[in-house]
């Protein structure tokens, strides 16, 4: 029986604490149109599936893609891709355990297929950024939260319950700052945005010194970076400490993982040499010696919102196809 025609196109999904977007891709990785919403103004899980749902749908409609859909692919913080859910985010407004996948798979009739933000992040660095060519390489992505993914022989491992790679939660600090996931001292509470605003307002505490942060309408990553390419002495001492402990994460994966290539992603990576020198440094300080010099540290090139939805888009076209219309 000849079969009909082929899918050629899928939905991919990302999910911030910020905005969700949206977009039809092709088989070619082509975004064909894209829109988006604030996440913000959905703290209710039910409000927000309805509006997801409702929203892809205007899309594929909007570009007349009915019979092209494929399948959708997700890219939420904490979502795990074994159980298709996100699972007690500490960042997200959402409580619980949270069957995202299952909820827009009964609503639109399509597979879904839901993975964190980091893993989304290797698949779109694996298939068109600095991950293209490499078998073993980790992701660190960071920015409102700090999340990892490690890609083994070319896969990612997502261990026996689906949490491997948790980086941003290794305790760096006995007793140290407490974190949203509830523990103490872990490198999330150091080194993602609001570690860093953390390090700043302390640092501004602990003596009178002149800053320019002190004039800052809003204290964040970026404003504290344009302090440092003013010469201010204050907000390169905050990404010195932040790079710091980033370099002693970062070291511990490597050490663990012995990869080709560690990639950084997210808003806080593009901060530049405030805070990839520092980072460099003190990961060869911290690195097993065997492989020091062996693995590379790169800055991811891809826009973020291009990569994480090139990401979501791979992993629809890994899952299995399922319609509640054949």
């Amino acid at each position: 029986m000849i079969q009909g025609a082929q899918k050629t196109q899928v939905v991919g999904v990302d999910i911030s604490f910020e905005e969700t977007t949206y977009a039809i891709v092709d088989v070619r990785g082509n975004i064909l149109a894209r829109d988006s919403f604030d996440t913000a103004d959905y703290p209710n899980i039910e409000d927000y599936v309805m509006k997801l749902c409702d929203s892809i749908m205007k899309l594929i409609e909007h570009n007349n893609s009915i019979e092209h859909i494929r399948s959708i692919g997700i890219s939420a913080p904490s979502g795990n891709y074994l159980s298709g859910c996100i699972e007690n985010s500490p960042n997200m407004p959402w409580r619980g355990v949270i069957p995202l996948a299952a909820m827009v798979r009964d609503r639109l009739g399509l597979a879904v297929a839901l993975a964190n933000d980091s893993h989304a992040v290797a698949l779109g660095e694996q298939a068109f950024g600095s991950g293209h060519g490499l078998s073993n390489f980790g992701v660190v992505t960071i920015g409102y939260g700090l999340g990892s993914t490690i890609v083994s022989h070319g896969h990612v491992h997502t261990g026996a319950n689906g949490f491997a790679g948790e980086l941003g939660h290794i305790c760096v600090v006995d007793n140290g700052r407490a974190c949203g996931c509830g523990r103490l001292g872990c490198l999330e509470s150091y080194v993602a945005s609001s570690g860093i605003i953390r390090t700043a307002r302390e640092l501004m505490a602990e003596s009178e010194k002149a800053s320019l942060m002190r004039d800052l309408d809003r204290l964040s990553p970026k404003t504290i970076k344009d302090c440092c390419e003013l010469g201010d002495e204050m907000a390169i001492e905050v990404y010195r400490r932040t790079g710091y402990w980033l370099g002693v994460g970062l070291a511990n994966f490597a050490t663990l993982l012995d990869p080709e290539a560690i990639i950084l992603a997210g808003g806080v990576s593009q901060a530049g040499r405030w805070l990839s020198e520092p980072a460099k440094d003190s990961f060869d300080n911290h690195v097993f010696h065997n492989i020091r010099g062996r693995v590379d540290l790169i800055i991811s090139q891809l826009s973020n919102r291009e990569r994480d939805i090139l990401g979501a888009s791979v992993l629809a076209w890994n899952v299995k196809e399922y319609s509640l219309f054949k």
